[in-house]
């Protein structure tokens, strides 16, 4: 494979790296609605495509999914409980360990 003998400079770089550029996507007004829409796709409004429905979107789902909607954002007024944070407990270092362990066993020798 052949390696480049110089480094190929920024202004070089930026002039090959020009002619990526995005293209607006073509649009058309929906016959029925008059809704923007993209070209070759269902409108997203009424469902419309060339010359019938393609889905059933009408008014009356339009305002059912409205009121869904609202009473969706109504609903999280009820009072949230909290739990507490589980926590581990700190581990007992080893000086604590064996002087209890020594008391354990002062205890049973006093016995």
């Amino acid at each position: 494979m052949a390696t480049p003998k110089k480094r190929t400079g920024k202004a070089s770089q930026a002039t090959r790296r020009a002619n990526w550029k995005g293209s607006v996507p073509a649009t058309t007004t929906c016959p029925n609605c008059k809704a923007i829409v993209l070209t070759h796709t269902v409108c997203p409004e009424c469902g419309y495509y060339k010359d019938g429905f393609a889905s059933k979107k009408t008014k009356e789902t339009k305002e059912v999914k409205a009121e869904q909607t609202v009473e969706k954002v109504e609903t999280p007024s009820e009072e949230i409980k909290e739990e507490p944070k589980k926590t581990r407990k700190p581990r007992a270092k080893k000086a604590d360990t064996e002087k209890k362990s020594e008391e354990k066993t002062e205890e049973k020798e006093a016995e």
